[in-house]
């Protein structure tokens, strides 16, 4: 029945098309009222960011799903400025509800407020303000970065590195609220077990510019014995360097989501590890909040959903491997064979 169900809901929203106004009831298909096409306004730091291809997916099969519009907005190089500018227009714009990666602590403080003065909703997902800092946006999706670096810093003292090594945590742009926060997790972890510690800021920019951070720096610290990456960018330059400069068994590494080359890095061994955090349910998740936010007439608040924590090596990467939706490395929609039994 849910598989006759959602065929007759596309149906519907291919019968009203892209550009229909409203999202149409009827008695065979039952899902929601009809309502008003709301549109969702998604304000991201890194607009061409890999990562986020599977974020967008969430957003888009969300919208599909509920009879929604969507706009994808933001900086490409994490200027909070353009940021503030994109979130204003979406007020502007009067959109029924806004997404944005909160990678400042103070700069989105006024256009949250004036928001929901307007009765927006607004919901931070991907980066959230630091824990007790003010802000007064109605949800966070996605994961707890401070916890996940303590993970991460755990993870790599399992792989043998002890007190006295040298181990760079690379970052793409240090000071960020999305991905400083992992390496503060890390940081007093690997302290604690006095281990050496150096953050090494590469660029905002994908490819070359962070390989060739990551290159110089190794020039002059080549006694380093493990490197791991907090943003998928810099986890794609380290996978590279370390196949490339044959360093596999002398130098350590881990990355952070689950991008292709960091997978197919952890299946050579290139890589010891690397964290799942669930981009597309980050996208889609925050969709539904704001969708069943509007069309409850604001009843269903939304809540604070962590997209998890999920540490992935050699023995459990195969799935990654294969090119899908969920990660992004596929924009085809099909259905996945669950696995036959569940890690416990």
């Amino acid at each position: 029945m849910a598989t006759a169900a959602y065929g007759g809901l596309a149906g519907i929203l291919t019968e009203q098309g892209a550009g229909a106004a409203t999202y149409k009831r009827n008695s065979d298909n039952a899902f929601f009222a009809s309502h008003p096409k709301y549109k969702f306004v998604m304000v991201n730091h890194v607009t061409t960011n890999s990562f986020f291809t599977a974020t967008i997916y969430g957003i888009k099969d969300a919208c599909a799903l509920t009879g929604c519009s969507y706009q994808w907005t933001g900086s490409a190089t994490s200027i909070v400025n353009q940021m503030v500018s994109a979130f204003n227009a979406a007020i502007a714009g009067k959109a029924n509800g806004i997404g944005c990666c909160l990678i400042d602590n103070t700069a989105f403080n006024k256009p949250v407020d004036t928001a929901l003065s307007h009765g927006i909703p607004v919901i931070a997902y991907n980066a959230d303000v630091s824990a007790g800092t003010p802000n007064n946006r109605l949800s966070y999706v996605g994961q707890n970065n401070l916890t996940a670096g303590a993970a991460v810093a755990n993870q790599i003292l399992k792989t043998g590195v002890k007190s006295g090594d040298l181990v760079a945590g690379i970052i793409a742009t240090p000071g960020t609220g999305n991905i400083q926060p992992r390496i503060d997790g890390a940081k007093p972890v690997l302290q604690k077990a006095g281990v050496k510690f150096e953050e090494v800021g590469t660029s905002a920019t994908e490819g070359a510019p962070e390989y060739n951070k990551i290159a110089a720096w190794y020039a002059g610290h080549k006694d380093v014995k493990f490197m791991f990456g907090v943003d998928s960018g810099d986890s794609d330059a380290i996978a590279q360097f370390i196949q490339k400069n044959n360093l596999k068994g002398k130098v350590g590494g881990a990355g952070w989501d689950v991008g292709t080359p960091v997978v197919q890095g952890v299946k050579a061994g290139n890589l010891t590890f690397t964290i799942d955090q669930q981009a597309y349910l980050q996208g889609f998740d925050t969709i539904m909040q704001l969708y069943l936010f509007n069309i409850s007439g604001g009843l269903m608040k939304p809540t604070n959903t962590d997209t998890g924590l999920g540490i992935v090596v050699q023995s459990t990467v195969e799935p990654y491997l294969a090119k899908n939706r969920f990660e992004g490395t596929s924009s085809k929609q099909q259905a996945l064979k669950p696995p036959a039994s569940i890690p416990h």
